[in-house]
């Protein structure tokens, strides 16, 4: 975002008019959200102080009671500009009473240290007390990049992206100090490979598809067979034409259209998946970790079919027990099973995730609070804000199953692995509260045909 603002004030364009154009866009958010309501603005002796200054006057000629605490003097050219333009009185900080609306224009993208403790303190006593808030591009307090919170950062109402998303709008801690995003236009194209998951655009099957064209599925269990079936249940509800669980122990549930095919011995899984109609392939839920599974599990390998590896399978890959890995394969890791599998790295979840897709050649869904999505070319989607009842056990297994289902249906890694998550959170949404897995399952027709 700072090469693509450079890039336009090279073209010719002030800095000062982008300040202007930052200010107006999100006044607007402001004003369509809280009318007339009384505001305080917070401004910051920078550029995201300036932007606040902007904020400010725009509201007051609007008709909106606007008050103005500063931390400081401005001290860049532009912030200068943008208080001179304020015909308005500034108090300190420290001295500010509550409004009902609260704008945060202290600090934004950039910081590299937190607050100061009082600061701080203000800055959570004042918006505790307002009724709707706002973080300018970020809350202050917050690191851009990582989404590290560098100081005590209070929870906001509104945050408001200035001309693109941040890393730190969609990663962990920051992104739950926002309740709600919103992206304000400014006139700066900031293209980049990496950003925040949208919607996918699905299709229904064409008149005359089959069960084996639209996308036959293999779930290759092991000896804890509840792991499999939510999979398995999950990949037959995603689109795809047909699943069949390879059980090593032959406990059934749910649905008669899953074909479950008793494959104990290694022999058996290798001839279960010599077929060539198999359009993708899971392994790892209820797999386990025994030698048995270390064998399943290089056949798997070896198969040649396009690969969906979680749990059970990537703890196995991360012990050496297992062959290469094959390259476009999905991977499915929870923190714990990214760390064993790829090593403790430094850099964002998001520079984490595209070196281990980088290194591995796969696509990989790196799961958690925020899920980033990544490709060794260097794309990336970061998904946040999911429900919170997702933290219960058997929802990793669900979400297997759906990618290998999507995976099957588009035959396109990347896309499978976009879409299943974005219906994974939706059927968490449908499902409300104090869910378990096997609700998902049933929210996952519903998911995806508001997406048709």
């Amino acid at each position: 975002m700072r090469a693509a603002e450079q890039a336009v004030i090279a073209s010719g364009v002030p800095e000062y008019d982008l300040m202007e154009r930052a200010g107006a866009a999100a006044a607007e958010i402001v004003w369509r959200a809280g009318g007339s309501r009384d505001v305080l603005v917070l401004c910051g002796p920078g550029n995201n102080g300036g932007d606040g200054f902007v904020i400010a006057r725009i509201l007051r000629a609007k008709g909106v009671p606007v008050r103005v605490a500063a931390l400081g003097e401005s001290r860049t050219a532009s912030s200068l500009r943008a208080r001179a333009a304020w015909a308005g009185p500034v108090e300190p900080l420290q001295d500010a009473q509550p409004a009902g609306q609260l704008v945060d224009a202290l600090f934004g993208t950039g910081l590299t240290r937190g607050l100061d403790p009082q600061a701080a303190t203000e800055l959570g006593r004042l918006v505790d007390l307002a009724s709707h808030s706002y973080a300018i591009d970020l809350p202050s307090g917050v690191e851009t990049d990582s989404g590290a919170l560098l100081s005590p950062v209070p929870r906001f109402g509104v945050g408001i992206a200035l001309g693109a998303w941040k890393p730190a709008h969609l990663l962990y801690p920051a992104a739950g100090r926002m309740e709600r995003l919103q992206c304000a236009e400014i006139g700066v194209a900031a293209p980049s490979d990496v950003g925040r998951l949208a919607p996918p655009s699905l299709h229904p099957p064409a008149g005359d598809e089959h069960k084996y064209s639209r996308g036959l599925v293999a779930v290759v269990g092991g000896e804890m067979a509840g792991a499999s079936l939510l999979a398995s249940h999950a990949a037959a509800r995603s689109g795809a034409g047909m699943v069949r669980r390879m059980a090593a122990a032959m406990e059934t549930g749910g649905p008669d259209a899953i074909v479950t095919i008793g494959a104990q011995t290694a022999a058996e899984v290798e001839r279960a998946l010599d077929d060539r109609r198999l359009a993708a392939v899971l392994a790892g839920p209820g797999l386990g970790r025994d030698d048995r599974a270390r064998e399943r599990l290089n056949i798997v390998l070896q198969s040649g079919h396009p690969l969906v590896l979680d749990a059970d399978a990537l703890n196995i890959l991360s012990e050496g027990g297992a062959g290469p890995l094959p390259a476009g394969a999905i991977l499915t890791p929870h923190e714990a099973e990214f760390t064993r599998l790829f090593g403790d790295r430094s850099g964002s979840k998001i520079d984490r995730a595209l070196e281990a897709a980088r290194r591995s050649r796969c696509i990989v869904v790196y799961k958690g609070a925020d899920t980033v999505i990544a490709a060794p070319d260097g794309r990336a989607r970061i998904a946040s804000h999911a429900s919170s009842w997702l933290s219960t056990a058997g929802t990793g297994d669900v979400l297997a199953g759906l990618v290998a289902g999507r995976l099957a249906v588009t035959r396109d890694a990347l896309r499978a692995a976009c879409e299943a998550v974005w219906l994974h959170g939706e059927a968490a949404r449908r499902a409300g509260a104090a869910f378990i897995a096997d609700d998902l399952i049933e929210r996952l027709p519903g998911a995806i045909a508001r997406r048709l």
